[in-house]
């Protein structure tokens, strides 16, 4: 219901706990409609979680210059260095 392509992408998701099945979801929705699925249904209770943030996806992409910068640093840092270019 909740889950489809951009929606995935462009929407917060909340985690949603039974109350007496104790048995907890995800759905991804806006904040309205959370308040809606709350309304409608008196065992779900909305779960604070910590946000799921993701960092350091992927590479990153350098040019020429940053390398020809590594190598002189590199160079100029001793015998014992550990500079990967």
């Amino acid at each position: 219901m909740f889950q489809n392509g951009l929606k995935e992408k462009n929407m917060p998701t909340y985690t949603l706990r039974n109350k007496s099945t104790q048995k907890s979801h995800d759905v991804i929705c806006k904040y309205d409609e959370l308040q809606e699925i709350l309304k409608s249904d008196p065992d779900l209770i909305h779960v604070l979680t910590a946000p799921k943030i993701v960092s350091n996806v992927g590479s990153v992409k350098t040019d020429d210059g940053w390398k020809e910068n590594l190598e002189r640093i590199k160079k100029g840092s001793g015998a014992g260095n550990t500079i990967k270019v």
